[in-house]
């Protein structure tokens, strides 16, 4: 039997997460790695009448797209998409690479381009019942150092598998990040402090979200959208983060009235600046994010999984989370990890929050 158990998984999915009735249409996505998941998914639904639709992607999918695509498949969308995302009622992508490193060769240009493209889709996709999740394999396994058994044993815990009754253990945490929640929503300043970062936000009448794994799962943290001119100092992220399958390290942002004025990568620097590039929005913040999930205790290589680590702080450049009250526009959503755990502090209005990793009651 695979790790984590696909069925235990699958119900986690259609019950917590989608909810999943009579008649929902479910386009699940995924890699043809995450094979156990997806048909104990299309199981799952069909038993509870929803109709399950299934895409799989294939190896080499994603670098052939690129190696062959012309102007118009990088600045447009096919109006079949469209179509599919306006028919369907909810939306289920599990990660599931062959290779966290597959797009590293391909121009960061393009691939903004692509993001910038098929916005109107994410915003469609927004509108609706949505979750993303994870299904174990070699490529990240290798991407966190890890063998693949405990890799796949590290995800069982971070999902709350390894529990008796996982939907238990999610409204558990999710009773703790409601009340967390109600310390932080009268709040007008949060600050970010440890080496190599001293930052202010304001985020009075924003609202706090609760992120109990009901979008991600994994989940766990709270997050909000900051007033898009208040973020003033600097920032350090010793997370590495590779989106798009790019190695991108070391990044250090530097924000005035809300705009990044300077930004710096160790590694993956042309990939930083096309991404602040895109547009308008990207140079502004859109989320602030407390990380809760101590189930999680590593970085491992996944911005789904890192940013939920117990003892961490996220910032996104770009698009803001409407239900937040945020209203950055932009194409682009990245979170970027700020770890406390080894000496650092996160305040609200001069109480800390959290410090070293630890919250502070």
């Amino acid at each position: 039997m695979p790790r984590p158990d696909p069925d235990a998984f699958a119900a986690l999915l259609c019950d917590w997460c989608l909810e999943a009735s009579e008649g929902q249409q479910v386009l699940v996505r995924s890699t043809t790695l995450a094979a156990p998941l997806l048909t104990a998914l299309q199981r799952a639904l069909l038993q509870r009448s929803a109709w399950p639709l299934l895409r799989a992607e294939l190896p080499g999918q994603q670098e052939g797209f690129f190696a062959a695509a012309r102007d118009a498949h990088l600045d447009g969308i096919p109006a079949a998409e469209r179509a599919v995302a306006e028919s369907v009622d909810a939306f289920l992508s599990i990660q599931a690479p062959f290779n966290t490193r597959a797009l590293a060769g391909v121009d960061p240009a393009a691939q903004a381009r692509v993001i910038n493209a098929t916005r109107p889709l994410r915003d469609i996709r927004l509108t609706k019942r949505w979750a993303i999740s994870v299904w174990p394999t070699e490529a990240q396994a290798q991407e966190a150092s890890m063998a693949l058994d405990d890799f796949a044993a590290f995800v069982e815990r971070a999902l709350f598998l390894d529990r008796p009754d996982p939907a238990g253990a999610w409204r558990e945490l999710s009773d703790f990040q409601a009340g967390l929640v109600d310390r932080l929503k009268d709040v007008q300043e949060v600050r970010i402090e440890a080496e190599g970062t001293d930052l202010r936000l304001d985020v009075g009448g924003r609202t706090w979200v609760n992120s109990n794994g009901t979008r991600n799962m994994p989940s766990g943290e709270v997050f909000t959208g900051p007033v898009e001119t208040s973020a003033n100092g600097h920032i350090r992220f010793t997370v590495p983060s590779s989106p798009g399958g790019v190695d991108v390290t070391n990044v250090e942002l530097t924000f005035e009235d809300g705009v990044v004025r300077a930004a710096r990568a160790e590694r993956g620097q042309d990939y930083l600046d096309a991404t602040l590039s895109a547009d308008d929005g990207a140079r502004r913040l859109g989320e602030i994010g407390i990380g809760t999930n101590f189930g999680i205790d590593r970085a491992v290589g996944s911005i789904l999984l890192d940013e939920k680590i117990g003892g961490t702080v996220h910032v996104a450049v770009g698009r803001s989370y409407p239900e937040t009250g945020g209203v950055n526009d932009s194409s682009v959503h990245w979170d970027l990890i700020c770890d406390l755990r080894a000496g650092g502090t996160l305040s609200a209005d001069g109480d800390v929050i959290q410090r070293d990793g630890q919250f502070v009651s």
